[in-house]
């Protein structure tokens, strides 16, 4: 099966992304195939590399950006929601992209599931 993921919210402030996260990492451990992930409202703040979380903390920007890396999941920030945050180009972590919705909705045509963490 192929899925399409929208995250809503940030980080650290509501379990929605890393439940997104093992989510992603199980399905794909079954042999399915996670096509995008696309970050919206609150969650486009997954994305900053400014995020600098306590040394003994997981460092949820850099679990996304590993799963892009080695399973090459689109991972997709709406422009919109990343602009009103104050993230940009310059500010993206590593293998984030930022669009606008026309890649969800595209998320939602190639997908068989779109499953969505959060408000």
């Amino acid at each position: 099966m192929k899925f399409g993921i929208v995250v809503n919210e940030g980080p650290y402030q509501h379990q929605a992304s890393d439940t997104a996260y093992l989510f992603c990492k199980a399905a794909i451990a079954k042999g399915h195939e996670v096509w995008r992930v696309f970050f919206y409202h609150d969650g486009v703040n997954n994305s900053s590399k400014l995020t600098e979380p306590p040394q003994d903390d997981r460092h949820i920007v850099n679990r996304w950006s590993k799963l892009n890396e080695e399973q090459g999941v689109d991972l997709v920030v709406c422009v919109a929601a990343a602009l009103r945050r104050g993230i940009k180009e310059d500010n993206l972590a590593k293998g984030f992209r930022i669009s606008g919705l026309g890649q969800l909705t595209e998320a939602g045509i190639q997908t068989d599931r779109t499953v969505v963490f959060g408000d």
